[in-house]
């Protein structure tokens, strides 16, 4: 029985976690899109309060964020603004 109770822990810490890590993923997204820096937005006390930083790796990996940055590059390139939200 313990063993299910494990299971079971496990499993809603790990359905818990996915949920955060979208909302900071839809936060970090609309901030770049925003025009704001990727660092600034990392940095900001409602990513760092809520992801150790094993997490922000995972989130740094989501193709979400990366074609955020994407369109922010190319973005930039077509105004000719490279300071990448300043």
């Amino acid at each position: 029985m313990a063993d299910l109770a494990d299971r079971i822990r496990t499993f809603l810490e790990e359905l818990s976690t996915n949920e955060l890590e979208d909302r900071v993923v839809e936060y970090v997204v609309r901030e770049v899109g925003n025009g704001r820096k990727l660092a600034d937005a990392l940095n900001d006390p409602y990513v760092r309060n809520r992801l150790s930083e094993e997490k922000l790796r995972r989130v740094l990996e989501k193709p979400e964020v990366i074609d955020a940055l994407e369109r922010s590059i190319s973005t930039a390139f077509e105004r000719k603004d490279f300071r990448f939200g300043r």
